[in-house]
């Protein structure tokens, strides 16, 4: 009896890889983060050194609360940092 003939096996081909997802910020962001931190800072430090005269004289004590949000936004831009 005649053998019959197999099938050609195909060439394994491996099979292709997903792209990966760009991980990491972009380059502006570092810079602000820091620079929020800094100008909060540097708010806080001067409202005490004028005697409460400067940056914003018409809004007092508002002048924490000012450079506080502008220091807590830096910081929650650190739990965002890649």
């Amino acid at each position: 009896m005649p053998e019959s003939k197999g099938r050609a096996k195909r060439t394994y081909t491996p099979p292709s890889k997903p792209a990966k997802a760009k991980v990491g910020n972009p380059p502006w962001f570092v810079p602000v983060m820091l620079t929020l931190m800094v100008v909060g800072l540097l708010w806080i430090v001067v409202f005490y050194i004028t005697s409460q005269r400067f940056p914003v004289e018409a809004i007092g004590r508002w002048n924490l609360g000012v450079g506080f949000g502008l220091m807590l936004a830096g910081f929650a831009m650190t739990t965002r940092w890649r």
